[in-house]
């Protein structure tokens, strides 16, 4: 435990401190900065589904900024191509896909459906923090519900440990309608530069590795080699799939001494999708947790494998973030 008894105010050490934006497409955006004395730290964008927009560690940067920058959801177009959620698609640690879609634009019944859809860019309608003997917890929660359609209401958690530098997410997602609806969730996690160069190491746990396309079976032999940014990368993308009952998502670059591990149970997300993305400035590592593949809720839907919340169930969804400054702690997590 923190020896309280060493400082006056807790955020000398420690603490959850509200932040409001200035300036450029942020202007206004609420932030939550949180500090576990540890050397963890983390933003929660209350604006942003209560997604993670920044983790360090030390002050070591562990997640990745795209060249968006923190832009307000007011700023978000679905584009006639579906693909306007790249236009705001900050990346951060954190961005939350679904409910109506994720992966590619397509269209399901007279429904288009955009890039993985539109949750990401809803702001949370109650967002408070609580302080707990043992960690420092974010509650959020973020309705994506309309009028003659959909219901469905995302409560998270996210607790962070004022013991260790891990916390975990909890989402609850409940079908407060009357219909079956579809559920569809990704949690696009980003790693970047300095935790990702050419000299970290991944390890994934999984079974099996399946290239996206052909562009991802060019180097299925070297998923898990990083590279160097490269100029005009072409992204390539590998579904994991796992026989255990927690999938381990780990990282650790020498370089900086600093690691990372992703673990949650394969019950809860079957499979991942390994963005691998080493171009100059796009450079960054998604692990992605997810639902289904990411053909598309329409082709979802045609291959059976569409899962929908009955009216008034809810299912809950779990990922524990664990940071290391040490390769021997972190290998023993593997």
């Amino acid at each position: 435990m923190l020896p309280k008894q060493y400082f006056g105010h807790p955020t000398q050490v420690y603490g959850v401190e509200e932040y409001t934006l200035r300036g450029g497409k942020g202007e206004g955006m609420r932030f939550f900065h949180v500090r576990n004395g540890l050397g963890m730290e983390l933003m929660v964008s209350a604006d942003r589904c209560s997604d993670i927009s920044r983790l360090t560690l030390d002050g070591k940067n562990m997640s990745y900024t795209s060249a968006c920058g923190q832009v307000s959801p007011q700023y978000f177009t679905p584009a006639h191509d579906g693909f306007g959620f790249l236009k705001s698609f900050n990346c951060g640690f954190l961005t939350t896909c679904g409910f109506d879609n994720i992966g590619t634009p397509n269209t399901d019944g007279d429904d288009p459906l955009g890039l993985h859809g539109r949750l990401s860019n809803l702001p949370a309608d109650h967002i408070y923090y609580v302080e707990t003997e043992s960690a420092l917890e974010i509650h959020a929660t973020v309705r994506s519900q309309v009028i003659f359609g959909r219901k469905l209401t995302l409560e998270r958690v996210i607790s962070c440990s004022l013991e260790e530098n891990s916390f975990t997410i909890t989402d609850k997602v409940t079908n407060e309608g009357s219909t079956q609806e579809p559920c569809m969730l990704l949690y696009h996690m980003n790693l970047g530069y300095p935790l990702l160069s050419e000299t970290a190491e991944l390890h994934i746990n999984s079974s099996e590795v399946i290239p996206r396309d052909d562009r991802a079976a060019e180097d299925l032999d070297t998923w898990n080699k990083m590279l160097a940014p490269v100029p005009n990368f072409v992204e390539q993308c590998y579904y994991h799939r796992f026989q255990e009952e927690t999938a381990k998502l780990s990282l650790f670059n020498d370089s900086i001494k600093k690691g990372l591990q992703i673990s949650f149970p394969t019950k809860d997300f079957p499979l991942i999708t390994q963005w691998k993305m080493m171009g100059e400035r796009d450079y960054v590592l998604g692990l992605e947790p997810c639902t289904n593949t990411l053909e598309g809720r329409g082709t979802i839907r045609q291959k059976g494998e569409l899962k929908f919340l009955a009216p008034g169930e809810s299912q809950t969804f779990t990922v524990k973030v664990s940071l290391f400054n040490e390769k021997q702690d972190w290998e023993n997590q593997l």
